[in-house]
């Protein structure tokens, strides 16, 4: 370490690009890959971010920027939660402490970025699709470098990476796949024999002869030649455990040590060099968080941080002000589980994200954590509810847009009532663009037969889990939003709130501020700032987006010059809804100025949430200043009392 605390890395500071690991030593690439390691662990604890999928993947990347002549060579990588190392190789470790920030390096691959990243990601099990349109892209157009799709264990148990790779080999592309596993049972004991037998299997001489074999087979009648292919692939199935693969088409290399260059670079350069035809599936067995014993030792293995010292790897966190809401549904549904033994609470690949390792602690036998599989999740959920269980499934907003097909087919076209509970949902913060969980209220609010709540404080959470539980009738959806609530006092247990029905907070006679969700706060603030300009302002928690409250947003439109709508989602969400409403009851024909304010229509990147909300307008100047410009008040002015 450097006085500043910065790591010594004598060889990592003489690569400027990827293009400076084509001629390094076997020794050399291991110093660098020791050197990238401290370097990482180095910057993410200045900043925070993902670490743990990061560090698995230090030799591995290493090993693909030395072999492969990137960025001819495209190179993928799922989601994109562990390409630091990769950033710090391909020119970016100067902006490294700039990661998740406004205007600085994104978290995961980004095209605009960076030529480096083809394809960008934040969301798991799209590289091999990626690269497979790449790689006939490529033998279209008559090029031929190299396609590359970084995929982990996590990611494969989705079913479009099957989908991929049942295209890829039926297409006989030439694609590579590694399979990043830290975590699969299926890999045998990786050791010497092991690696060995991936250097024999993929190397030139070998697929020579086993062509020729293969050809020879086809001389004979057509039971014989199948017989022989299959004594072959199986014979390596049982050495390597690539079985499954090869049926999908793939030829299958491995397992190979993930962390041992001396066998990563043999294998990646014999599936460079091999004149064979079709995908390649690499599989690499790595650990997660290695070479950083915090990591190691967590049971997330440091996955994502806040900022971190690095000797006690002890992470700096703000004292709670108030409970997360992630946290708040769990306590609910806890509550509601309790006195309701068909309550089924299912997840995707997240419980502690959303609070559901809590409920599998306490009701071990009634949650599933379906892996990361949001479509299964959405149909398991509809069979349940076919049979009388109460299904919740609990899916960031973000996430259940790649259920939206089950949402419909499945469970809105059968009424069945299955409790969609939107976690992460509105801003989101540093995890970027495809992460901001803004067009939920727009997808659902346009099917028959949902219902959706939005929450406008942890309590009102509480309720809404308990309104959802006792909903039979149909779909029911609450969304919330990420990080702590607002600090109010939390019953034992939710009561139910009436289907449709909001409530005023504040009555007044001019302007109506309708608020869903968890924008409520910054419309009491804007109300405070109207009244002290003369204005009486009524304020509504809307509650539902679906059904609208109609009898109350007729009587605001009736009794109030101005109606504004406030929400953290898209365009076509809760104001659109209020807006035709109006329209269809022809309270928009005599002089209501009526304004919806949401999240302009483009993606918002990374940056603090309420840097986020304050660039959308919806924090408390702009609501009121909103309603000011609709009575063509100019600011400064001081409109009369009313």
């Amino acid at each position: 370490m450097s006085s500043s605390g910065a790591p010594q890395t004598p060889l990592l500071d003489r690569v400027a690009s990827s293009r400076d690991l084509r001629n390094l030593s076997i020794e050399q690439l291991t110093q660098l890959s020791n050197e990238l390691r401290a370097e990482t662990i180095h910057q993410v604890s200045r900043t925070g971010g993902h670490l743990g999928a990061g560090l698995g993947v230090v030799e591995l990347t290493v090993a693909i920027h030395h072999v492969f002549e990137t960025p001819k060579d495209r190179l993928i990588w799922d989601v994109g939660h562990q390409c630091y190392p990769h950033k710090i190789l391909t020119g970016r470790r100067d902006r490294m402490s700039t990661i998740r920030q406004k205007d600085g390096l994104s978290g995961f691959t980004l095209r605009t970025e960076s030529e480096y990243d083809p394809f960008g990601a934040g969301h798991s099990s799209t590289s091999i699709s990626a690269g497979l349109g790449m790689a006939v892209a490529r033998d279209l157009a008559g090029r031929d470098n190299h396609v590359i799709a970084v995929i982990g264990d996590g990611a494969m148990s989705a079913g479009m990476a099957y989908e991929a790779m049942n295209n890829a080999g039926s297409l006989k592309s030439r694609l590579i796949v590694i399979l990043n596993d830290n975590d699969m049972s299926i890999a045998p004991p990786v050791g010497a024999m092991s690696a060995y037998l991936s250097r024999l299997f993929s190397s030139n001489s070998y697929l020579t002869i086993r062509e020729a074999l293969k050809q020879v087979a086809t001389r004979f009648p057509k039971p014989i030649e199948n017989a022989a292919r299959r004594v072959e692939e199986y014979g390596r199935g049982m050495v390597t455990g690539g079985t499954l693969f090869e049926e999908l088409g793939f030829y299958y290399v491995g397992p190979i040590d993930g962390h041992k260059i001396d066998q990563l670079v043999p294998v990646l350069r014999n599936v460079r060099d091999s004149e064979a035809t079709g995908p390649f599936l690499i599989h690499a067995v790595t650990k997660k968080g290695k070479g950083y014993p915090p990591a190691e030792a967590s049971a997330d293995k440091y996955h994502g941080v806040t900022k971190f010292d690095v000797v006690s790897g002890t992470q700096s966190k703000a004292a709670a002000k108030a409970p997360q809401y992630q946290n708040v549904f769990a306590k609910a549904l806890m509550a509601e589980a309790a006195v309701d033994d068909k309550i089924i609470a299912i997840n995707a690949a997240m419980p502690s994200g959303t609070g559901l390792d809590k409920f599998a602690d306490k009701f071990p036998n009634r949650c599933f954590d379906v892996g990361i599989a949001e479509q299964h999740a959405v149909t398991f959920a509809a069979g349940l509810a076919t049979e009388g269980y109460k299904p919740f499934c609990a899916i960031y907003s973000t996430f259940l847009q790649r259920a939206y097909d089950q949402v419909v087919h499945d469970v809105a076209v059968q009424n069945l009532p299955v409790r969609f509970a939107m976690d992460r949902a509105g801003f989101v913060g540093a995890d970027g663009a495809t992460h901001q969980g803004t067009f939920d209220l727009a997808y659902l609010s346009c099917l028959p037969n949902m219902v959706i709540m939005a929450a406008s404080d942890e309590a009102e959470l509480m309720h809404m889990v308990a309104t959802a539980a006792a909903h039979n009738s149909g779909p029911i959806a609450v969304r919330y939003p990420r990080g702590e609530g607002v600090g109010v006092d939390l019953p034992e247990r939710g009561t139910p709130i009436e289907i449709g029905k909001g409530r005023v907070i504040r009555e007044g006679s001019k302007v109506a501020l309708v608020s869903l969700g968890t924008r409520l706060v910054e419309c009491l603030k804007a109300a405070d700032d109207l009244a002290a300009r003369g204005l009486s302002t009524t304020v509504v928690d809307a509650r539902f987006a679906k059904p609208l409250d109609a009898a109350l947003i007729e009587r605001l439109a009736r009794t109030h010059e101005v109606l504004v709508t406030v929400e953290e989602g898209s365009s076509g969400g809760f104001g659109a809804s209020v807006l035709q409403h109006l329209a269809a009851r022809g309270l928009l024909d005599h002089g209501l100025k009526i304004r919806t304010l949401c999240i302009p229509d483009e993606f918002f990147e990374h940056a603090k949430p309420e840097d986020q909300l304050q660039a959308a307008g919806l924090m408390a100047p702009s609501i009121a200043q909103t309603a000011l410009s609709a009575l063509g008040v100019v600011a400064g002015d001081k409109p009369a009392r009313a």
